[in-house]
């Protein structure tokens, strides 16, 4: 054969790889509403970057005919390339081909890409849109979902793992995007779960679509399992990619700083009436964050999901944060089982990838009740606890009013390695609000007291002056300083300066053993 036919037939198999299973299926898929493989990683990848790997595998099973049904890439595109210039790893499973399923020869691919991730440092982004496991290759094809699975654990906390869920993704596939560090869906077209509607139906005798059982709305806002919502694929991969900006490459690197475009000492006067008179009347935390972080930007993660504590991603002075923060709108910003896990799990993926922790504490306490010690807040908030004392990257508080009992040790304050520690002269530090605890401690003297309630006004106020006043602890050192709330962005992003060579460490240990 001459190297023109060579370079022929190269050319050849080369647009075969591109149609993947054919231009009907593709038809298919958008008929369905979905983009193919792909489509998805040119929306993703900066335009051009893409570099294919693997395109010519097929899988080696020989049962049930399929040796008469090879397709060049065996339902997974998987490459390399760029987002905002910085090296990703990618894959991009093919539904177009065998539905997407998984054989070995497929998961050996995506193994290859994550082991190429972990020795040169760069991110990986999953795009699932799979019928699961292949049947037809019995135990290899669980082979090959366990030798994914154990990249993924290898590489968590190394370099930042990202799961899309384009489609389908049920049974024990759903494992690998809950051990990413976030999962993202797409409204109506993608859904999750481990056991469908049609097993369901059988074993429990329970009527539910795929939906209800595992949609987007679903996971976004009950079961946590995801962290971000689109309502179409093209916001959704546009949505990685913005998130990708907040994050370094690695555990080695720091987060990308971008030149700042907001004044460091810009002041919002309007901080300085944010908090009501009223200790009971509720405002919105992320006001205070969008006038303190750079350019009112902000991503929340998990913005669905137990909405009593918001986390997210911002930029002060142009270095990346990781921001935290009690929510008075939303259960008065008490702290419960799923805000506790979902602020813990946030703070561990700071940690792990260098980002600055910045809490806005308002919190008054935990959550009582039933169903909450049942359900085992002990165990659930020490999470949280855990994840603050474990981390050793720059840590700031501002406690804008509550800061009450556990609660208020538990939101990264001085005692569990909090770095700077500041209080508005609104916040309020005690075992327990001034009101509760003057019914405790004056039950006798209210009880015989011709107005009670003149008596118990005097009381409260006598108790905040000695008891809740943020003076008392900042007089034991336990805040580091009083500020005008219009302040606060000044002062952090001088403390975030100061601290910007932190060095800090936990003893020597294989690992620890967090309360899951």
């Amino acid at each position: 054969m001459s190297i023109e036919e060579k370079m022929k037939e190269l050319e050849e198999r080369t647009k075969e790889t591109l149609l993947g299973g054919g231009e009907k299926r593709i038809e298919k898929q958008h008929a369905a509403g979905k983009l193919t493989a792909r489509e998805r990683l040119d929306l993703l990848l900066d335009e051009g970057s893409f570099r294919e790997l693997d395109p010519f595998v097929t899988h080696r099973c020989t049962d049930f005919d399929m040796e008469k049904k090879r397709i060049p890439g065996d339902g997974v595109v998987t490459g390399y390339g760029t987002v905002d210039g910085r090296l990703v790893y990618v894959f991009a499973q093919d539904f177009t081909v065998f539905g997407g399923s998984l054989s070995m020869a497929h998961g050996e691919k995506i193994c290859k890409i994550m082991d190429l991730a972990m020795k040169n440092g760069a991110p990986v982004v999953g795009l699932n849109d799979s019928g699961g496991a292949r049947i037809q290759e019995g135990v290899w094809s669980l082979a090959g979902y366990a030798e994914f699975f154990l990249r993924n654990v290898l590489a968590s906390g190394v370099v930042p793992q990202i799961s899309a869920i384009m489609g389908p993704c049920a049974g024990g596939a759903v494992y690998s995007p809950a051990i990413t560090d976030f999962v993202f869906m797409v409204n109506k077209t993608s859904y999750m779960f481990l056991t469908g509607p049609d097993v369901i139906k059988t074993v429990m005798h329970e009527e539910v679509t795929h939906e209800e059982l595992g949609g987007a709305p679903v996971h976004n806002t009950k079961s946590g399992v995801a962290h971000f919502n689109s309502d179409s694929e093209a916001a959704c991969l546009s949505q990685i990619r913005e998130l990708l900006s907040f994050l370094p490459s690695n555990n080695a690197e720091d987060p990308p700083s971008k030149d700042p475009t907001d004044d460091p000492e810009r002041r919002d006067p309007e901080l300085d009436e944010i908090v009501p008179d009223n200790p009971n009347k509720p405002y919105d935390m992320k006001d205070v964050i969008l006038r303190v972080v750079d350019d009112r930007d902000f991503l929340e993660v998990h913005r669905d999901f137990a909405p009593n504590i918001v986390v997210g991603f911002a930029r002060m002075d142009g270095r990346p944060v990781g921001i935290i923060a009690n929510q008075p709108a939303a259960l008065a910003g008490v702290l419960d089982i799923d805000s506790s896990v979902k602020g813990a799990r946030f703070v561990r993926f700071c940690d792990a990838f260098n980002i600055p922790l910045i809490t806005f504490t308002d919190v008054p306490g935990f959550l009582p009740g039933t169903g909450q010690e049942f359900g085992g807040i002990i165990r659930h908030g020490a999470k949280l606890l855990y994840a603050y004392c474990e981390a050793t990257v720059p840590k700031i508080t501002i406690i804008t009013r509550k800061a009450y009992g556990g609660a208020y040790v538990v939101m990264s304050s001085k005692h569990i390695r909090g770095d700077v520690n500041l209080a508005w002269p609104t916040s309020e530090i005690a075992v327990m609000g001034a009101e509760g605890a003057v019914n405790v401690l004056f039950r006798k003297e209210l009880g015989a007291a011709d107005d009670p309630e003149a008596l118990r006004k005097k009381l409260v106020d006598e108790f905040k002056e000695k008891f809740s006043s943020p003076y008392i602890a900042a007089a034991a050192g336990f805040l580091d300083r009083v500020i005008k709330p219009r302040d606060t962005r000044p002062v952090v992003i001088d403390a975030l300066r100061m601290l910007a060579n932190k060095r800090d460490s936990n003893p020597p240990r294989k690992h620890g053993n967090i309360p899951l």
